[in-house]
């Protein structure tokens, strides 16, 4: 009988003391007996090396530890032309594992074999979820499926040397590997009899910080992987709302604050129309002298000083759509700020359709500490004596009449500040600037002017 050739299980390690022995138990059962175990250990702090050294293993040490760099050290140390790569919380199912996993790896066409991995008991219930949708009972052969799973996989050393793991990537070293080798014309198996125990999921119990890192890994592995956004621009209606209660105030006999905020909304490529929700025929006068659109005059119950800017903007697309008007998405300013950057518009528009949120408002972060006052009682609500770059939790001030976008079936349900939220950061303090008098200092008119110059 033909001598099975040599397999190099390669097993990376952090404080896996809880795992080790139980792991390297199921492996020196197997039936396959052709094999040596090299442990890769990241810097271990527990009895992980210990326990390991009850058996015959080859203990390597790696600093500055990296997924792909890890085993690609550890197969330099190997002597087998067949690699394993086993988690080291992966408990062999059964004693014919390591058989029925390189035994894949006759066809020369086959790049690498992956097993299956169930989950323990104990296992997170989103842990259990994943592991049981992902690895199935069929056998397959990928030819364009890029999957790869190094958890509990093997492959050609030969093969290897040609396509190495990424030693860069903090992450998804074996899909980016699967990636290359589909590229090149190879074939993965997914072999469920190679089973082993595998006490955390493939999604690290949902650690979004993780999940965010790994997205932009795999999009950056070619078109196949970027996820399309069904939005577009040319087949949505964006229109602004400038709610306004009274006579615009003035800067000089020329120049309205109604007047530099259409001027700014004008900048934008992606609003269609503006209209002047305004209940007073001088505003109207202004509006429509700038190219806006004034219907009809807001109703006397809206300009009350309690009536909101959502129940206003509401009122006015409701009267649009019985006219035939029907946007998708509205940009709400008031004549409050004529120091904001006429961009921020479309930049807030294009933020709300890339992330499929219901609502952008615009704010900026509050350094300083918040309080509320009630009665008499005045209660911090951030931890605002914390230096802001030790702050776990990172406090916004919002300025709806600066600029806020929201589709208009949110609109029609519930708070602006419900749903999916996204919130456009404004760096620039003097943009935050809320006129709300016409009493103002020169210097600060003189500012307005030249804004309002700069749009011409």
């Amino acid at each position: 009988m033909k001598k099975k050739p040599k397999v190099s299980i390669i097993i990376r390690t952090k404080n896996e003391e809880r795992w080790i022995e139980p792991c390297l138990q199921k492996i020196f059962r197997q039936k396959f007996r052709n094999f040596e175990v090299i442990l890769v250990d990241n810097a271990s702090r527990d009895k992980t090396v210990f326990k390991a050294k009850k058996y015959p293993v080859k203990v390597i040490k790696i600093k500055n530890f990296l997924p792909g760099k890890a085993i690609n050290f550890g197969i330099k140390k190997s002597k087998g032309p067949i690699i394993v790569c086993l988690s080291a919380h992966c408990i062999p199912v059964n004693d014919y594992w390591l058989t029925k996993l390189v035994g894949n790896l006759k066809n020369s066409k086959i790049a690498g074999v992956y097993g299956r991995q169930k989950p323990l008991s104990y296992s997170s219930d989103f842990d259990k979820r994943d592991l049981l949708n992902l690895f199935g009972p069929d056998k397959k052969i990928q030819k364009k499926d890029t999957f790869f799973h190094n958890a509990n996989s093997a492959f050609k050393k030969s093969l290897w040397k040609k396509i190495p793991f990424d030693e860069k990537t903090q992450h998804i070293e074996d899909r980016i590997w699967g990636h290359s080798v589909i590229k090149r014309g190879y074939k993965i198996i997914y072999e469920p009899e190679a089973s082993v125990y595998h006490w955390h999921g493939v999604n690290q119990d949902m650690e979004p910080e993780r999940c965010k890192r790994i997205v932009n890994i795999l999009e950056s592995l070619g078109s196949d992987y970027v996820s399309k956004n069904i939005d577009n621009l040319k087949n949505i209606t964006c229109i602004a709302i400038v709610p306004l209660r009274g006579k615009s105030l003035q800067i000089d006999s020329n120049l309205s604050l109604l007047k530099i905020t259409l001027k700014q909304l004008k900048k934008s490529q992606i609003i269609k129309d503006i209209y002047v929700a305004t209940d007073n025929l001088h505003s109207k006068k202004i509006a429509i002298e700038e190219g806006a659109k004034v219907p009809f005059l807001r109703p006397k119950n809206l300009s009350e000083n309690f009536i909101d800017i959502k129940t206003t903007v509401s009122y006015f697309v409701d009267k649009l759509e019985q006219k035939g008007i029907s946007p998708d998405i509205i940009a709400i300013a008031t004549e409050n700020y004529p120091l904001r950057n006429p961009g921020i518009f479309d930049k807030m528009i294009n933020q709300l359709i890339n992330n499929n949120y219901d609502v952008v408002i615009s704010s900026n972060k509050e350094r300083g500490s918040i309080f509320t006052k009630t009665s008499n009682k005045i209660q911090m609500i951030n931890d605002g004596e914390i230096p802001s770059k030790l702050r776990t939790k990172i406090s916004y001030v919002s300025r709806i009449g600066l600029s806020c976008i929201v589709r208009v079936s949110k609109l029609r349900s519930g708070s602006l500040f419900s749903g999916r939220l996204g919130i456009y950061d404004i760096d620039n303090d003097i943009e935050m600037t809320e006129i709300l008098s016409q009493n103002l200092s020169k210097t600060l008119k003189d500012i307005i002017k030249i804004q309002n110059k700069s749009l011409n």
